[in-house]
């Protein structure tokens, strides 16, 4: 019998089947372990007896099905890229078969590599190391945006319309729903990102989730061999990613990274450097990229209020890695409120 080395929410016996239909060569029994810190879509690392590796995702337990097809919808997109630049993993399978799984499931190669998920990982890792990261992501990050949307047939996967308005309504929406205070500094800060909008020259694949923990890296040389979750992937402003990848890049004595803050250890660069080497890569506007840094910072204050207010309704929402604090929203909001003021946001 197929052996589960914890409660997971897949038939072992139906994803043999499944396997044999696609024509993936393996030997049982399959082992199925879960993997990732994420807590939308599941992954799971699949190991044969012959100690071959794939890699399994399924949508988070609970999901209406008329919601769950994100997956599908992911899988449509690395697989979009399997002949560009652009680092993802081989998509082997995609089953909407309910015989199989009562949500859809979708089967990726397994990419061998180092994932900086926690401080542990980042530690462990020698300054160089650690530089040789970071230079690949600004890099990789021009890849993406660099995607023919028309030669991989992804032009439809979402509106054309101007991708700043788009976020701006979808989170200050999402921050009237949400708030569990009023705060002034972040409705100021709201109405000037609203008032300064850059024009928006072109429309790219835009990842929306770019970040360290959604990058595999080499062994051997840091770079960037596989990028991950692209469940929120759209069409947009590229300048967007770049501005998320500062966001989340905290620089020595900033508390905005909260528990994790990699950035902030020896060897990574800071953030001129980080901006500098994605915009001589593109080419691309150093004053619309502070103004995507802004909004980044603001989407994340809108996002952290949101699961602090999930928490206080319900303490079982509490995540593992903690809760955000007021305090660490007020100095997101802080920072944003300082880089705009520089940039005369």
């Amino acid at each position: 019998m197929p052996e589960v080395s914890e409660v997971v929410a897949v038939d072992p016996v139906a994803i043999e089947r499944w396997l044999a239909a696609l024509g993936v060569e393996f030997t049982g029994p399959l082992r199925f372990t879960r993997i990732g810190l994420g807590q939308s879509n599941l992954t799971y690392l699949m190991t044969d007896a012959a100690d071959r590796r794939w890699v399994l995702r399924r949508p988070p337990l609970g999901h209406l099905l008329a919601s769950a097809h994100d997956v599908v919808r992911e899988a449509r997109i690395i697989a979009a890229l399997e002949d560009t630049d652009v680092p993802a993993p081989r998509i082997l399978g995609v089953s909407t078969d309910t015989d199989i799984s009562e949500v859809p499931l979708v089967l990726m190669e397994f990419v061998d590599g180092v994932v900086v998920d926690t401080m542990a990982v980042a530690e462990g890792l020698s300054p160089q190391r650690r530089r040789d990261i970071a230079l690949s992501m600004p890099k990789t990050l021009a890849k993406i945006h660099a995607v023919d949307l028309d030669k991989v047939g992804l032009s439809d996967l979402a509106s054309h319309k101007p991708y700043a308005q788009r976020q701006l309504k979808r989170w200050a929406g999402q921050w009237e729903l949400s708030k569990t205070r009023e705060l002034p500094a972040l409705d100021e800060l709201t109405r000037r990102l609203v008032a300064a909008i850059p024009e928006q020259r072109e429309t790219t694949l835009v990842h929306g989730d770019f970040h360290l923990r959604n990058l595999i890296t080499s062994r051997e040389s840091g770079e960037v061999i596989a990028t991950l979750d692209w469940e929120l992937s759209t069409l947009g402003d590229p300048l967007a990613d770049m501005g998320s990848l500062l966001t989340y890049w905290p620089e020595a004595g900033e508390t905005t990274g909260g528990d994790f803050a990699p950035s902030t250890l020896e060897g990574f660069p800071d953030r001129a450097e980080m901006a500098r080497l994605y915009l001589e890569e593109t080419g691309r506007d150093s004053a619309a990229l502070q103004y995507w840094h802004v909004l980044g910072l603001w989407k994340l204050a809108v996002i952290a209020e949101g699961v602090m207010r999930r928490a206080m309704d319900e303490p079982q929402n509490k995540a593992a890695a903690g809760t955000p604090t007021v305090e660490r929203i007020d100095t997101l909001v802080e920072k944003a409120t300082e880089i705009a003021d520089s940039a005369g946001i």
